[in-house]
């Protein structure tokens, strides 16, 4: 009896006991691993809150995968995978402090324009695509030399948010009508872009109006004066100097751009657009009003650059209002869509 008793206590402790305490065990063991996976991920957000790794976005490009740069203080041609390209070009011509939406939009942009000149001025260098003038064509610049310049301490960060957004944009370009658009872009609009006609007198561009931007008073961009003496001035205009000049009627603007940029200008006997006058003067934009000092002619400028296209502060305000890309570049661009490069 005894006997048959043990084993029904054995029999109980095999069925109901052990089974229990290795469930424990196992729980035990299942939260210690949980607590270390949150340890180690929360190690590797306080290790990695500064530094980004690089996005790498697979896109075969069919065609354009490569452009040739022609550099001009070297006057070498080098032949680059477009998207290295687009690094320098895009760490060179925005802020990389600026919002990551507006550095996407700005990549985008560049890479339209790129496209652009290789369909429609491909014979513009001789062997290659674009130079590295910004004058010319988009400013660029290597990595070696960016990382350099920027604070050793953010650098890489930095370098590695410009990588981002152009991989996480590969193959997008902008297109009117089916076609690549001449994609133009500015620092600073003063709060309204300025339509093509009004600068370079092309009709052809329907994609390049005016439009107004909010937000770009705060950025440092947005106003500058120049005071330039009055003989100074007459030599820069090449004005025979004449000593009974009235001030007060030898400078009158004759006409402004419906986005309020000075159109016509008379000063003295010539009528100059207020383009000529913003580049003879080094003017920040033609936007400006004129201020008789004693000896002197003070210019009071809005805004920075020719102002057709994407204001580069106007799509950095957008991206803090929460705009995506897409909205900053159907904003700037009258009537365009962002497609696939290869869908050309």
């Amino acid at each position: 009896m005894k006997k048959a008793l043990m084993y029904l206590i054995f029999f109980i402790i095999i069925i109901f006991i052990l089974p229990i305490l290795f469930t424990q065990r196992k729980n035990i063991k299942i939260n210690k691993d949980i607590e270390c996976a949150v340890n180690s991920e929360n190690t590797g957000l306080e290790t990695n809150t500064n530094i980004e790794s690089n996005v790498d976005v697979q896109y075969e490009y069919n065609k354009f995968s490569t452009i040739k740069l022609y550099h001009k203080k070297s006057e070498e041609i080098e032949e680059l995978p477009i998207d290295e390209y687009l690094y320098g070009v895009v760490s060179s011509e925005m802020p990389a402090d600026f919002q990551m939406e507006a550095l996407k939009a700005q990549a985008i942009v560049a890479r339209t324009y790129t496209i652009y000149q290789i369909i429609n001025n491909n014979k513009k260098h001789n062997n290659a695509d674009i130079c590295d003038d910004y004058s010319c064509c988009q400013a660029w610049i290597s990595k070696e030399e960016r990382l350099q310049r920027w604070n050793q301490d953010i650098a890489e960060e930095n370098w590695n948010k410009i990588v981002n957004a152009v991989n996480s944009t590969k193959g997008k370009i902008i297109v009117y009508d089916g076609k690549p658009i001449d994609a133009f872009f500015h620092s600073n609009s003063g709060g309204s872009t300025e339509d093509v006609l009004n600068v370079w007198g092309n009709n052809s561009m329907p994609y390049l109006k005016s439009v107004e931007t909010s937000g770009e008073d705060a950025y440092t961009q947005y106003s500058s004066e120049v005071e330039i003496d009055k003989d100074e001035l007459l030599k820069k205009l090449n004005i025979k100097n004449n000593e009974q000049i009235d001030w007060n009627e030898f400078i009158k603007i004759l006409e402004y751009t419906n986005s309020g940029r000075v159109k016509t200008i008379k000063i003295g006997d010539s009528t100059y657009s207020g383009t000529e006058i913003r580049s003879k003067l080094g003017l920040k934009s033609t936007n400006f009003k004129v201020e008789i000092l004693d000896d002197s002619i003070k210019f009071i400028v809005i805004g920075y650059g020719h102002g057709v296209g994407m204001s580069q502060t106007g799509a950095d305000s957008m991206a803090k209002n929460n705009s995506n890309f897409e909205e900053i570049i159907k904003h700037f661009y009258t009537g365009v869509e962002i497609i696939e490069v290869n869908n050309l």
